[in-house]
């Protein structure tokens, strides 16, 4: 059904916890995958400063084994790791997107809802109004679990 699709990743255990489903979906429908993540960095005043995560290089890492693992598995996949945009997650991941021809786009959340998801800006709730294609969200095991 889908023939490629972008996993969307913070390198956080809630856009993980969408990758079994990723890597499900590639393999039932033959799907390339494109695994995208976003170096988000402090900004002040107009300046683009140090990557938000102390951990970067570790996160890099990680989605790189895990691209390994899809290709094992049978799986074409790339890793496509955008850098000095300061705080546009969505933007950049949308844009791949658009770029790969992708037919789905899958990335996880945490689950906020109602005021503080509005006051917080998500950036999987911007996804849903500016990509090119069907995001599918992956709820986080809480939300799952009730």
């Amino acid at each position: 059904m889908f023939k490629s699709i972008v996993w969307a990743t913070d390198g956080g255990q809630h856009a993980d916890e969408a990758f079994p489903l990723v890597k499900q979906l590639a393999q039932d429908g033959n799907a390339e995958v494109t695994i995208v993540h976003v170096i988000e960095r402090i900004e002040a005043a107009g300046a683009v400063g140090p990557a938000r995560r102390v951990d970067e290089d570790e996160v890099q890492a990680d989605l790189e084994r895990r691209a390994s693992d899809l290709s094992s598995a049978g799986v074409t996949a790339s890793v496509e790791i955008r850098g000095d945009v300061g705080a546009r997650p969505a933007h950049e991941t949308a844009d791949v997107a658009r770029k790969k021809n992708a037919d789905l786009i899958v990335a996880g959340t945490r689950g906020r809802s109602g005021l503080a998801g509005l006051l917080l800006g998500s950036e999987t709730q911007r996804l849903l109004h500016i990509a090119p294609c069907p995001v599918l969200i992956v709820p986080s095991g809480e939300m799952r679990r009730g």
